[in-house]
């Protein structure tokens, strides 16, 4: 454990251990130099401390503790423990937290100014707010499932970027940091209520602002930015791999033209009755050649064409190298640190066991980890 900067730095937050959003979101608070303790379960026999979701990666820069959460004795810690912080972050269904003893009113109770972080699929309130759910059932009522795919059959599985990280992480982090501004000024802590299903339509916000403009049809694969353009889409190489074409504007269309050796062609980009035709003539030039090939023939150029990596590719990409933008810890190889502040930047750490006797008496006196 060393002394960590940060724009964060001094900030003390306990983390409730928890799947999806929250250790993300608990990792780059943690990553800006937030002071973060993780109460988590007892280890079992023969089960090491990191071998769980997110291990050393989403669990890095922050401390573990362990808890047992319905023990009487355990809960007073926690409480203690609140009684030091200034936020707490919790991902259980909705009044799990309550019954344990350590709910909102509760923790509040202890300490008037502090953030009560909680991060749920549903929402705290709601007719399905006691449901099961995954990514995938939290995209599906929000009309972002609906949007992606071809149209031709059930959409695509996603990544669960869009709900748990971009709807839900994205979302508490900014809520908490909101509500930290707020207690610096009042003196008042508050619950900070994120939830996926609240976070995913602000996501689309552009495409419910263009819908009733015309601009965006309620339906996969007919428009802009879904796939339907030939020339925002992907494309498969003659090596089985891969380009992604972004040329939304006329001038870079015009280079991704010229390096296919289409120049002959007449097309008229934004006409749509061509596109079926257009689509089928630069999946036959990208056919021709390996992925890489296009990769070096579109380099230094303004034409939007780029390799699809894999993850093991990712970060020996020449501009990630440049950037720093993954760092190699032994074996494993992780995201760095993000985003970038020239007067109090992220930094990394490992993760560590520690006991919250020990965090209560560092935050009592004023020490950062």
């Amino acid at each position: 454990m060393t002394e960590r900067g940060g724009p964060l730095a001094g900030v003390r937050m306990v983390e409730i251990d928890a799947i999806g959003p929250v250790p993300l979101a608990a990792m780059l608070l943690a990553d800006m130099g937030a002071d973060i303790i993780r109460i988590a379960r007892p280890p079992s026999a023969g089960v090491g401390a990191w071998d769980d979701v997110g291990g050393d990666v989403l669990h890095r820069s922050r401390g573990v503790a362990y808890l047992n959460l319905k023990d009487p004795g355990d809960r007073d810690q926690l409480l203690a423990l609140v009684g030091a912080a200034d936020a707490l972050i919790e991902g259980y269904r909705p009044g799990v937290m309550e019954r344990l003893g350590i709910g909102p009113d509760a923790c509040l109770a202890r300490n008037p100014r502090l953030v009560f972080g909680r991060m749920t699929g549903w929402g705290q309130d709601g007719p399905m707010a006691l449901r099961a759910g995954h990514d995938i059932n939290y995209l599906s009522i929000t009309g972002a499932l609906h949007a992606m795919g071809d149209g031709k059959s059930p959409p695509p599985v996603p990544l669960n970027l869009v709900g748990d990280y971009g709807g839900g992480a994205m979302f508490l982090i900014a809520g908490l940091l909101a509500a930290l501004l707020s207690a610096k000024v009042t003196g008042r802590g508050q619950v900070v209520d994120a939830c996926i299903t609240d976070g995913v339509p602000s996501l689309m916000s552009l495409f419910y602002a263009w819908e009733p403009k015309g601009l965006w049809r309620d339906a996969p694969a007919s428009n802009l930015l879904d796939g339907a353009a030939p020339f925002y889409r992907c494309y498969r190489c003659a090596d089985g791999k891969d380009v992604a074409v972004g040329c939304l504007e006329p001038q870079f269309f015009a280079q991704m033209i010229k390096g296919l050796g289409l120049e002959d062609r007449s097309y008229d980009q934004n006409d749509r009755a061509g596109w079926a035709a257009m689509e089928v003539d630069f999946a036959s030039a990208f056919a021709k050649q390996p992925r890489d090939h296009w990769a070096a023939l579109f380099a230094g150029t303004d034409a939007c064409v780029s390799p699809v990596l894999s993850m093991a590719e990712a970060p020996d990409h020449p501009h990630n190298r440049a950037r720093g933008s993954f760092i190699c810890r032994g074996a494993i190889a992780q995201p760095a640190a993000a985003p970038r502040m020239t007067g109090t930047p992220p930094a990394i750490s490992e993760p560590y066991e520690t006991g919250v006797e020990q965090v209560i008496a560092r935050w009592s006196a004023g020490r950062a980890t």
